[in-house]
């Protein structure tokens, strides 16, 4: 241990002569083994733990309240030809396709007689008869009428002839299909009876029988309609409008609602919770028309735009977001000081870090969990993700510590939220596979439990950025440093082919969202064409500026500058255990030289950015509008609307009892009032202010595109010089 300080003392010490600008950064904090002890510690993630310490200017920063309402904070994405995504109509299409019919409807509106017909002339009068009997009893259930001479099988007459018995069995096969037929013994030892009765799929008991009736026998998993149209798209496309909601909980109460699974859906990008986002989504043969009739029963959500493509949405298929802030409550030396960052924002941007959202805001961050994972200690990894943690909601925690003290599984199993979704996969794997920690890892859906390893790879790059910024400024490219070769788009190069998804467990733990979290990117082939290291020509040449900088995200595919920023990333794995070139087991998925890699841009510009300073004295009036709003101005609001706008806690207790599995009418009688129903927007998302109505503040509204990866917050840091912290910004409505 002591060896590993004193060699990263010396590290730090070689850089401490250089004379830094105050504008580059505040000096490092002392590096600390992300999986000791005291790390696990920490209440709060501080923007210094994983690498955040340098700005671009070094003009004073100023107060501002980010999030105080989630209107405050309007995302809309930005789709692969640079259009803006909206919310626009939330009619579906006048054209719609055909229902498809279900084996019920078909059963009711078929009298059979042409096939009792040729039944009669296959088996004879009195087979023909009892069979119509059985499907006279079959229509009267179908009706949900009982028949008290309904019969549940028929035999037919006695049969000797075996290929005459395989002609009967073959026309029940292709005229009766609600029908099956087997064999029995006959009367006597020569011959056989052919026994017909209702197929058992559908026939069951209860409510699912009738569940599995209305779906027409179709298997609950089924993504949609079989006999979809050939020359309709496969897929609906619509635009997802949410407020305080993230992309995977909506979508989830969507799918419920419509007895679909959440695989059905595609989207390209997750969208922050705490906000106000609209963004595409598709969906396997669905109808447009009973999507849109949910938009009467779903809160907080609104779809709509719909049309029918071909091909649905893949994770990374977008260009970035369209970034709508308001910062509320400005305070500032003067109106030139607002003015000035403000103008350096768009002219030079901001260090390109990973923001805090990317790590989580919980005790445990991410990243630590994911140098776990790296060093092959699945039994490590488990109990960091199972752990009672520091600030939590008192429910949570009570569930957490249930379980590090009983290991009773299917007790806290019982406790658990439905939103731990890493948790309750693991804890029902170690059910069945008591031991296998492993193999319980692994049943964590594969966009989450991937996210923790690329959480360490953006925990390295951070602090590689850092670096850079630090020894060698914002203004030149030096020898040795990676820069994306000429023709190639930044944006191919912006982060390595990883997923990234927002799981929001309330508590913040794995809140992973102010943007979206997914490159998608498709690595360039062979690691020398992407990018290529700045030579003494180039920089003669000045060929290249400081904006086409890139450094690695480390993988097996990408190359490392040829200066000193390179020895940060192996300094820093080494300290945890990690090798960045050997694997350390031979689990691919959890090893750095199992994941490809990629590039990021270490300095950022908003595109298209605007800005103005608004006058305001309501702090619940929004200062900017939403998709919703616009189209709301010309329709009569209803007295449910009204009360939503109003009252938008309902909203949110609503969405949370939904989550735990509650029933509309337990939610609205509060059946459930153990837990924190959440952070309201009627005032203020990070707490209550009361403003007065003579006082005159200031907000400073900003709109923004950034490319995909891009953390708006890393933005917002570079204006306000202050942390990013919701902790932080929760203080300053106190």
């Amino acid at each position: 241990m002591n060896t590993w300080r004193s060699s990263f003392a010396a590290f730090l010490l070689c850089i401490a002569p250089l004379k830094l600008k105050p504008s580059f950064a505040r000096k490092l904090k002392p590096y600390r083994r992300c999986c000791g002890d005291r790390s696990l510690s920490m209440a709060t993630l501080e923007e210094a733990d994983v690498g955040i310490v340098c700005y671009v200017s070094d003009l004073p920063g100023f107060r501002g309240v980010l999030k105080q309402r989630y209107s405050d904070f309007i995302v809309n994405e930005v789709d692969c030809d640079g259009n803006v995504v909206h919310l626009r109509c939330l009619d579906a299409p006048l054209t719609e396709i055909a229902e498809k019919k279900t084996a019920v409807e078909e059963r009711k509106e078929s009298s059979y007689e042409s096939e009792i017909e040729w039944l009669r002339a296959l088996c004879g009068d009195a087979d023909a008869e009892s069979v119509k009997s059985l499907i006279d009893g079959v229509h009267c259930s179908d009706a949900g009428k009982e028949s008290k001479d309904r019969i549940s099988h028929v035999v037919l007459s006695p049969d000797s002839d075996k290929s005459h018995r395989t002609a009967i069995h073959n026309f029940f096969k292709e005229k009766f299909k609600f029908l099956v037929t087997d064999t029995v013994d006959g009367p006597d030892s020569t011959s056989k009876c052919i026994r017909v009765r209702l197929n058992s799929v559908g026939s069951g008991k209860g409510v699912n029988r009738w569940k599995r009736k209305e779906r027409g026998n179709v298997p609950y998993d089924s993504r949609g309609f079989d006999d979809w149209p050939e020359q309709v798209g496969r897929f609906l496309k619509f635009h997802l409008y949410k407020e305080n909601k993230d992309t995977q909980e909506a979508l989830g109460l969507i799918g419920k609602m419509l007895g679909i699974q959440p695989r059905s859906f595609g989207f390209a990008g997750t969208k922050d919770k705490r906000a106000v986002s609209t963004q595409r989504v598709t969906v396997f043969k669905q109808q447009a028309k009973r999507i849109a009739s949910l938009n009467e029963r779903l809160i907080g959500i609104q779809v709509g735009d719909f049309c029918y493509v071909n091909e649905g949405l893949l994770l990374g298929q977008l260009q970035g977001n369209r970034f709508t802030i308001t910062l509320r409550g400005v305070v500032a030396d003067s109106e030139d000081t607002i003015k000035a960052a403000a103008t350096s924002l768009g002219e030079k941007g901001f260090v390109n870090y990973f923001g805090l959202q990317r790590f989580g805001n919980g005790s445990v961050p991410t990243h630590v969990i994911g140098a776990a994972l790296l060093r092959g200690e699945w039994k490590k990894a488990v109990s960091l993700i199972l752990d009672p943690r520091e600030g939590e909601r008192d429910s949570v925690r009570e569930v957490r510590e249930y379980y590090k003290e009983s290991c009773d599984i299917e007790g806290t199993i019982r406790q658990l939220p439905r939103y731990l979704v890493a948790e309750r996969a693991i804890l029902q794997c170690l059910r069945k596979c008591p031991g296998n920690y492993l193999q319980a890892l692994k049943a964590i859906p594969r966009t989450l439990r991937m996210m923790y390893v690329h959480s360490y790879q953006s925990y390295l790059w951070n602090h590689a950025a850092s670096i850079r910024v630090q020894k060698h400024g914002i203004n030149e490219v030096i020898m040795g440093d990676l820069v994306y070769c000429k023709g190639i788009s930044a944006q191919k190069l912006t982060e390595a082919a990883d997923i990234g998804i927002t799981i929001d467990s309330c508590d913040e733990a794995y809140d992973c969202g102010d943007e979206d979290e997914v490159s998608g990117m498709e690595f360039v082939e062979g690691k020398d064409k992407s990018v290529k290291e700045a030579s003494p020509d180039d920089l003669l040449r000045r060929e290249y500026t400081i904006e086409d900088v890139v450094l690695p995200l480390p993988g097996s595919r990408v190359r490392y500058p040829s200066n000193d920023v390179a020895d940060v990333y192996h300094e820093l794995a080494k300290k945890d255990g990690i090798s960045l070139t050997e694997c350390e087991h031979n689990v691919k998925e959890f090893s750095i030289t199992g994941l490809t890699g990629g590039y990021r841009c270490v300095f950022q510009k908003p595109i298209d950015f605007e800005w103005d300073l608004v006058q305001y004295t309501d702090g619940n009036i929004p200062l900017a509008e939403t998709d919703l709003g616009i189209i709301t101005k010309s329709k009569p609001v209803t007295v449910e609307e009204k009360d939503f706008r109003t009252h938008p806690e309902v909203c949110e207790k609503q969405s949370e009892g939904l989550r735990n599995g509650m029933t509309p009418v337990e939610v609205e009688n509060g059946a459930d009032n153990k837990g924190e129903v959440g952070i309201t927007q009627g005032n203020s998302t990070n707490g209550s202010e009361s403003f007065d109505a003579q006082t005159t503040m200031t907000a400073l509204k900003m709109g923004f595109t950034l490319p995909t990866s891009c953390y708006a917050t890393m933005a917002i840091r570079e204006l306000l010089k202050t942390s990013t912290t919701v902790a932080f910004h929760k203080t300053l409505n106190q």
